[in-house]
């Protein structure tokens, strides 16, 4: 089993966009930078935040370097790289170690609702194609594809499957991964309303949106957790929470990038299917008011 690079806070990017849709790399460099002056422990772009359901395989790619090369090794990188089709995940991850990321993000594969035996199958042949640590990803929400503990189990014997990004929020499920995986598998939550629960129980960090407007106030979060102060912890934890639910009380990421425009860190724009937000929205209003009550605009 590999180190456990992908540990604490990991923010899960919104890929900033002008207004004609189009990737802002200097207004993705700057958030990148802002990250990492927030004492974020790791950046993941071209998740499910990153639309990355929506970038054409050239976008991805791009974002993904603009990244890697920004960040310049001051943080981990554990880019998004999957889809429901074994070679076309394998040949982004293949892409992605040449950008010199330190993993990649595995989605289950969605739409095609594999088996459990094909789930094996899938994640194995990427770890084993690609010389690169792997982070599994479930979220049956949107993929109709729900990795089990014991497949899970299963995939962490190959040794470039180094952990799991949990986002059913379930922390029985949370707690079996870490029981049949042991403490050497990264158990990372992906649903920032349930992180603190999750810690609780042997997590190793959160990958979260939160963290976008608020990375300094997620890392104490987690920090105050690790340091036994449980306390502290759910002070933060509380105090952050009418932020989080405000960035998941419309589709993931328009209020996200919302929280950013605020900031001076991206524009409002998305790609369809998806809606921004405009500015004379309430939800635009409410998170202005949010971020000064946290101090973060």
């Amino acid at each position: 089993m590999a180190d456990k690079i992908f540990r604490g806070v990991l923010t899960a990017l919104v890929t900033p966009m002008t207004d004609e849709g189009h990737i802002d790399d200097d207004a993705l460099a700057k958030l990148v930078e802002a990250q990492i002056a927030g004492g974020i422990h790791g950046l993941v772009p071209c998740g499910t935040t990153g639309e990355s359901a929506t970038l054409s395989r050239a976008e991805q790619t791009h974002v993904i370097e603009v990244v890697t090369r920004t960040v310049a090794g001051r943080v981990p990188v554990l880019a998004g790289a999957g889809s429901n089709s074994t070679r076309e995940a394998i040949e982004l991850a293949q892409v992605c170690r040449e950008l010199g990321v330190d993993g990649t993000l595995q989605v289950a594969p969605y739409y095609n609702r594999p088996s459990q035996a094909g789930l094996i199958r899938h994640f194995e042949a990427i770890a084993d194609a690609v010389a690169l640590p792997l982070v599994l990803y479930n979220v049956p929400a949107r993929t109709s594809s729900d990795i089990l503990p014991e497949t899970v189990a299963r995939l962490a014997e190959h040794e470039n499957i180094v952990g799991i990004k949990e986002a059913t929020g379930d922390m029985h499920r949370a707690a079996q991964i870490r029981e049949t995986c042991g403490e050497g598998f990264a158990l990372l939550s992906g649903d920032d309303f349930t992180m603190l629960p999750l810690f609780a129980v042997g997590g190793d960090g959160v990958v979260s949106v939160v963290s976008n407007p608020a990375p300094r106030l997620i890392c104490d979060l987690f920090e105050a957790h690790a340091a036994g102060d449980l306390a502290r912890a759910r002070v933060l934890y509380y105090r952050q929470l009418p932020l989080t639910r405000a960035l998941f009380s419309a589709p993931n990421p328009a209020p996200a990038k919302a929280a950013m425009h605020h900031l001076g860190l991206s524009g409002l724009e998305l790609r369809s299917p998806l809606c921004p937000l405009t500015v004379d929205d309430p939800l635009y209003t409410k998170l202005g008011v949010l971020l000064r009550e946290l101090e973060l605009a």
